[in-house]
């Protein structure tokens, strides 16, 4: 299914796939790197992007809405959370958070950046597998410091692992849609009642609604966001809230 295309170093895969994308690449290309030199995440904040840890871009051409296509934002973070399980001790599994963050022990080890160009979904995930980055606003942390030294997640090993998680993901969603991913993403999301901030509304996790918006019950009422940060309510004694 993927075309892969592996490069030394790169500015940023998603910008290389969006290149490509506007010459005509085809549905499945992968642009990989083994270093990122302006690697970025949402809202364009800069991603530390060192030899050692994965970084790769999915361009698909898919027949879908925007609405639907908005909903390979949580596709993928599934697909994340499956290959990083796969390189973890028994027992230890990675959970999300809203919209897509992917954690292990309340810290980051992931960041999942959606992009539209020329026709064409852009899927840039970047994953910490030797490092993670020191100084930042969240706990971050890595597979090598989850797994110790028995890991067995080189960077080729958690490439072919993901994109293998990605195309599993992506048939399901393309033969079932978004009930069974929703599912899915809420087994390892917060639990109902978590005390969470988005933005200026502070209420309880109540889920995630049939198009992906993250439920708040506040005491106003329920409250659906469909944009924006989410952090454990202050005061709440959860790890830190994270951003991709």
């Amino acid at each position: 299914m993927f075309d892969i295309r592996l490069y030394d170093s790169l500015g940023s895969t998603n910008d290389e796939a969006r290149r490509l994308a506007e010459g005509g690449a085809a549905h499945g290309t992968v642009v990989a790197a083994r270093e990122q030199t302006a690697g970025r995440g949402r809202a364009g904040r800069s991603w530390a992007s060192p030899p050692g840890n994965l970084y790769l871009s999915v361009l698909l051409r898919l027949d879908r809405t925007p609405g639907r296509l908005a909903e390979l934002s949580f596709v993928a973070a599934l697909a994340v959370a499956d290959m990083v399980d796969a390189f973890l001790p028994t027992g230890v599994r990675a959970t999300l958070k809203w919209p897509n963050d992917v954690l292990v022990g309340g810290a980051k080890i992931s960041g999942i950046l959606l992009e539209q160009a020329d026709g064409a979904t852009i899927i840039g995930m970047g994953v910490n597998v030797a490092h993670a980055p020191a100084g930042t606003p969240y706990p971050a942390t890595s597979l090598a410091r989850e797994a110790g030294e028995a890991s067995a997640a080189s960077v080729e090993a958690c490439r072919t692992a993901l994109l293998a998680a990605l195309a599993k993901r992506l048939d399901a969603w393309l033969g079932a849609g978004f009930a069974p991913v929703r599912a899915a993403w809420l087994a390892r999301a917060h639990p109902l009642g978590t005390p969470l901030r988005a933005g200026q509304t502070d209420g309880a996790f109540a889920g995630l609604d049939a198009d992906g918006a993250l439920l708040l019950d506040t005491p106003d009422g329920r409250c659906r966001v469909v944009a924006g940060e989410v952090f454990p309510s202050p005061g709440d004694g959860r790890a830190s809230g994270h951003r991709a």
